[in-house]
Parts: structure tokens; C-alpha cells; sequence
């Protein structure tokens, strides 16, 4: 029975993808389920697995290909493994006694053992089947020990200097900052947040808050927190221009920027309005896990009304991000710094962070932009009044 193997069906703002990485080859036996090959889309990456145990027995699509939705990328035969591959014989057989005084034919050479490149991106997948490269060969020090594009390269002395096209992420990002600065007026304002409440409070419950909830406490969830409670004040902030109008969304979904290994994505979590810190640094660490595994689905980055960025986990100290389009507003976190500040009449030293907020001058005056992050600097600095609804 022959089987086409079609591009799965896009959402309404991807357009096309590209064929990234083909796992298997043609002949090659597919177990059901396991991934055939890679769609690289503007957003996310595509896995798209084998329906059935069979054979892929046509590549109708290049690496490199664009497809469009639904359309065939190879076909395929159902069938079952070779015996061989089922059921190895356990044990070896003994060599045959040579009684004819003919010449010995000397034994077949051993296949060689398959290469596998289990853990490593799509473009470090590529550049290991290049070089017959095994995973066991490359070190990878991608998150969790996944395998990067330099690790590969290093193994496979790839020079140093090459070049390669853009990534379909990459195209999709820098043609989004250029459209942001081309289309917006973006100006950023700037404050500082002593975060000596924040630290406090994670310090004193962060046991009992992980035996409870299985999860760390985080620095990102009060941030959002803190930014739902700033946006229900000013919902300019939460805005978004189309054409001549101002569209005012009624939900708090807010893009928490993620480095994955393909590059800058930004998943989103839903009506942070509703959500615990609990649920909100669940939210970030699957979101993580899943941005570096490329798991993440086309939903978890659609539908934002605001982002946060946070260079300071990097260890900037202080930065202008630039819009998310066609969002009105980010907020920009930066590295922690014991810093001298004056407290009650007196210098003391306290963890403090630059906050910087970016927008668009179309629709969003500068008053509302400072004030935003007063009440953000205010949630931050006396975490009660967020209890308190203040």
C-alpha cells in the first residue's frame, strides 16, 4: 500500500516552509511514528513522523525546498522491518569445517554500525550525516547537553569562515525589526527596582513553594505579574495600532523572549490576569524545555499583547529592545547589581535592576509610559500591594 507523505496543515500566518532535514532515505525501513523529516517554518520547527511501519521509498522534496500546505514530500510503503532488523539472532554460529582443498573465501566485512545523531539541532543533524559524524563523537554543550551547529562544525573541521542563508527564523526576525523600526515611533524610557521584597520573599518560600507546587520560584513570575497589574491601569500599554485605529485588547497575553537554539522565539502565555506564579514559571520552564527541544506549537506564539525580555540573564546592564510588532509595548529586564542607594537617610547596598520600557509614540504618550513603570518599580518593590490590588 503506497502512502503519501504530505506537508501537515499551516496555520493561517505561515504561508510556506522549508524542508530542513531529512532523517531517513530513500529505501530506508520507518518505524511508525519516528520523525521522517524536518519543516523548518517561519516560527517553529515541524516534525513529520511516519504514519505506519514501512518503507520511504520516494524524496519528492530537497532540502532546502519550499513546500506549501498539504503538499506531497515523499511517499512511502507500509511493510515490516527485515527479519534481521526484528529478531537478531542472539548467538553466533560456529564457522564451517573447510574440507575442500579449494581456496577459502575470506569472510564478508561487517557492516558498519549506523550513525545516529540522536540530540543534536537540524543544522548540526546536516553537517554530522555530511561528515559521518556519530553523536557519540560530538560533546554537545547546548542546554542539557543537546549538540549545536559549533559543535558539530568543530568536529567535522569545518572552516572557519562559511556561508549560509538565513535561517527561516532569522529572515522572519530581521524582517520584523526592520518593519518595527520602519513602521513605529519608538522611544524607551527608563527606571530602577530594589528588588531586596522580591528576594526576600523567594528566599524565605522557596521550599515550601517548590514542595507545594514542584516547581522553582522564579524571578520572571513577579515581573509578570507585576506588568498584568501595571497594563489593567493603563491599557494603552496593552494596544496594538491597525491602520488609523487603536486596538485595545480586553486579554493580558503576555511573550516572555526565549534563546532557543535556532534563535530569538517568544511563546506566550495566556490571561496572566488568571494565572498564579505557579502557573506562570510552569509556563516559562515548559515554554524553555520546549524552545530547546523545538517543540514548541504554532498556538504558543500567537495571540501576545505585550512581551518581556530579559537581557539580564545574559548580563546586560542596560539595553533598548526594540517593539514586537504589531504589539505597542516591551519591557526589558537587565542583570541584577548590588548597588549603593540611600534608604531611610541611610547608604545601603541592594540588588538593583534597570527596567527599560520601549513603545511606540504613535499612541502611547510618555506620561503613560513613565507611569507604567512607576506602578511596575511599585508592584516590584512592595510585592503586597499586588495581593492588595493597589
Amino acid at each position: 500500500m503506497s502512502i503519501e507523505i504530505k506537508v501537515p496543515v499551516l496555520p493561517e500566518s505561515v504561508s510556506d516552509a522549508t524542508v530542513a532535514t531529512w532523517h531517513k532515505k530513500a529505501g530506508d525501513f520507518v518505524s511508525r511514528d519516528e520523525n521522517i523529516v524536518d519543516l523548518e517554518t517561519d516560527k517553529v520547527v515541524l516534525e513529520v513522523p511516519a504514519p505506519i511501519d514501512g518503507y520511504l521509498t520516494e524524496i519528492l522534496q530537497s532540502e532546502g525546498e519550499t513546500v506549501l500546505s498539504d503538499q506531497v514530500l515523499a511517499r512511502f510503503d507500509a511493510g515490516e522491518a527485515p527479519a534481521g532488523e526484528t529478531n537478531p539472532s542472539p548467538a553466533v554460529e560456529a564457522a564451517p569445517i573447510v574440507t575442500s582443498t579449494a581456496a577459502k573465501v575470506p569472510p564478508a566485512t561487517a557492516p558498519a554500525a549506523k550513525l545516529t545523531t540522536t540530540g543534536a539541532s537540524p543544522s548540526a543533524r546536516k553537517i554530522m550525516s555530511e561528515n559521518d559524524i556519530d553523536a557519540s563523537q560530538v560533546k554537545g554543550t547546548g542546554r542539557g547537553g543537546r549538540i549545536t551547529k559549533p559543535d558539530a562544525m568543530a568536529i567535522a573541521n569545518t572552516p572557519m569562515e562559511e556561508r549560509v542563508p538565513m535561517s527561516r527564523l532569522r529572515q522572519m526576525v530581521a524582517n520584523r525589526m526592520i518593519e518595527a523600526q520602519s513602521t513605529a515611533a519608538m522611544l524607551t524610557s527608563f527606571n530602577e527596582v530594589d528588588l531586596q521584597a522580591v528576594m526576600d520573599i523567594r528566599k524565605k518560600y522557596k521550599e515550601e513553594f517548590f514542595e507545594k507546587h514542584g516547581i522553582k520560584l522564579g524571578l520572571m513570575s513577579f515581573f509578570v505579574k507585576a506588568a498584568t497589574e501595571a497594563l489593567k491601569k493603563f491599557p494603552i500599554i496593552n494596544a496594538a495600532t491597525e491602520g488609523t485605529d487603536i486596538i485595545y485588547h480586553k486579554m493580558h497575553n503576555i511573550g516572555i523572549a526565549v534563546a532557543s537554539p535556532r534563535g530569538l522565539v517568544v511563546p506566550v502565555l495566556k490571561n496572566t490576569a488568571a494565572m498564579s506564579l505557579a502557573d506562570i514559571d510552569g509556563g516559562i520552564r515548559d515554554f524553555a524545555l520546549a524552545a530547546r527541544d523545538g517543540k514548541l506549537a504554532m498556538d504558543d506564539l500567537q495571540g501576545g499583547t505585550f512581551t518581556i525580555t530579559n537581557g539580564g540573564s545574559f548580563g546586560s546592564l542596560m539595553s533598548t529592545p526594540i517593539l514586537n510588532s504589531p504589539q505597542s509595548a516591551i519591557l526589558g529586564m537587565h542583570t541584577i547589581k548590588q548597588r549603593p542607594v540611600v534608604v531611610n537617610g541611610d547608604i545601603v547596598a541592594r540588588p538593583m535592576m534597570y527596567i527599560a520600557l520601549t513603545y511606540d509614540h504613535r499612541i502611547i504618550d510618555g506620561k503613560e509610559a513613565v507611569l507604567f513603570l512607576v506602578a511596575v518599580k511599585e508592584a516590584l518593590e512592595d510585592p503586597a500591594r499586588m495581593l492588595l490590588n493597589l
